[in-house]
């Protein structure tokens, strides 16, 4: 990342005041001043582990002073450090895969794109920001961008992609919002595959793959949890296709999710998807990770009589 400080006046390393702001958030701090007390109140011995020096004449290491972060952050370019990190956890992600030969090509990882929009950005004179990130479902960040105030978040998902350097051998999970023609074919020409929730917004394509014949499928995973004082039933059905109007379509998916609540009772959500995955190449224990990420978190309808 390049400093964008002057050359006068450097007395902490660059390195060391953006660990330390790191260190600060990961530990909880939420604003400026939070990061500037944490930094104020941290032991020589952890500010000698971020990077600080210690002075040559008394040999103590002071920590830096509030305003100095706080100008150091204005002026820090957030895309070079979302690429910075973004690289990194990707790095460290691709380090867990130890299996060599056939059986490493086979292994997928699944990266979810979703934007949100950052708490408490919204001010009298600016909008709340909104930025778009992709996340693999081990909770790293890989990748993340601003989205413009006048766009939203469809034309970011190719610049937030092409951020990350290998691609291959993934998939590609979004929500409905996502589920578009440009976004069905970039996934190929990155040797990755797409996963797409198919929902009302696309009448067409939903009511095609709703109406198939599911009875007759036969059932292709079966999960059953309990957590948090609910019981939640997840069957998995497939279909290949020869031809769907969707680009590098191959299967569509119908995941009926049953759950049991005790203060709302029974509930029967249905999902349909569509995937470039040939038959046979699906990731059964993603299940429960798509209703997570790549669906989101809405409340499921009544369940029907």
């Amino acid at each position: 990342m390049p400093d964008p400080r002057g050359r006068k006046g450097r007395i902490c390393p660059f390195t060391a005041l953006v660990c330390a702001v790191a260190a600060a958030v990961l530990t909880g701090a939420k604003s400026l001043a939070a990061i500037g007390e944490w930094i104020t109140d941290a032991p020589p011995w952890a500010l000698r582990t971020l990077g600080f020096t210690p002075d040559p004449f008394t040999g103590q290491i002071s920590a830096p002073h509030p305003a100095t972060l706080r100008r150091l952050l204005e002026r820090l370019d957030g895309d070079a450090l979302d690429r910075a990190v973004g690289a990194f956890l990707d790095t460290r992600s691709a380090a867990t895969v130890t299996v060599d030969g056939p059986a490493a090509r086979a292994i997928r990882r699944a990266v979810a794109v979703d934007g949100r929009t950052v708490r408490g950005s919204r001010t009298a004179k600016r909008n709340a920001l909104v930025l778009i990130a992709a996340m693999d479902h081990a909770g790293s960040v890989l990748a993340q961008r601003q989205i413009a105030d006048k766009s939203n978040e469809i034309p970011a998902v190719a610049p937030l992609l092409d951020s990350i350097e290998d691609l291959e051998n993934t998939v590609i999970t979004a929500d409905a919002l996502h589920t578009q023609h440009a976004h069905g074919t970039y996934p190929s020409r990155r040797g990755a595959h797409c996963l797409a929730v198919v929902k009302r917004n696309h009448a067409k394509l939903f009511d095609r793959v709703r109406h198939l014949p599911w009875r007759d499928m036969p059932l292709e995973h079966y999960d059953r949890t309990r957590a948090h004082h609910r019981i939640e039933i997840r069957r998995l059905k497939a279909a290949a296709f020869d031809h769907l109007d969707y680009p590098d379509a191959k299967q569509a998916l119908q995941i009926v999710r049953w759950r049991m609540d005790r203060s709302t009772g029974p509930s029967i959500e249905r999902i349909y998807l569509i995937t470039s995955l040939a038959p046979g190449r699906r990731d059964r224990h993603r299940t429960r990770l798509l209703d997570q990420r790549a669906l989101g978190h809405r409340k499921p309808p009544a369940p029907r009589p």
